[in-house]
């Protein structure tokens, strides 16, 4: 039984390390999304930062501020789901689907 312990236990250490190396590639890409036909898009990094925004100049409307913050809000949102999607993906390889229920 002794010899079964260490081996799970070597396992969840071979786990946390693939966890941690995906970790901290996941942070270091940069994920893309785009609005109103690619009028405005948003870049995000896997830290949950966004890294640029750019607007096309005839989606900048004086008199229409209120679709302007839509089309970004929307190209963030998405950037922030394709990055989710891309963590949730490489983590659930890595766990085998077993979910977050560990403490590491």
């Amino acid at each position: 039984m002794p010899g079964n312990m260490g081996n799970l236990m070597k396992q969840a250490q071979k786990m946390q390390r693939q966890m941690e190396e995906t970790a901290k590639e996941l942070e270091e890409k940069i994920y893309t999304a785009s609005a109103g036909g690619g009028a405005v898009e948003v870049a995000v990094s896997g830290k949950k930062e966004i890294v640029s925004v750019k607007l096309s100049e005839e989606v900048v409307d004086p008199d229409d501020i209120e679709m302007l913050q839509d089309l970004i809000m929307a190209a963030a949102n998405e950037a922030y789901r394709a990055m989710e999607e891309d963590a949730s993906q490489k983590m659930g390889k890595i766990t085998g689907g077993l979910g977050g229920g560990f403490p590491f």
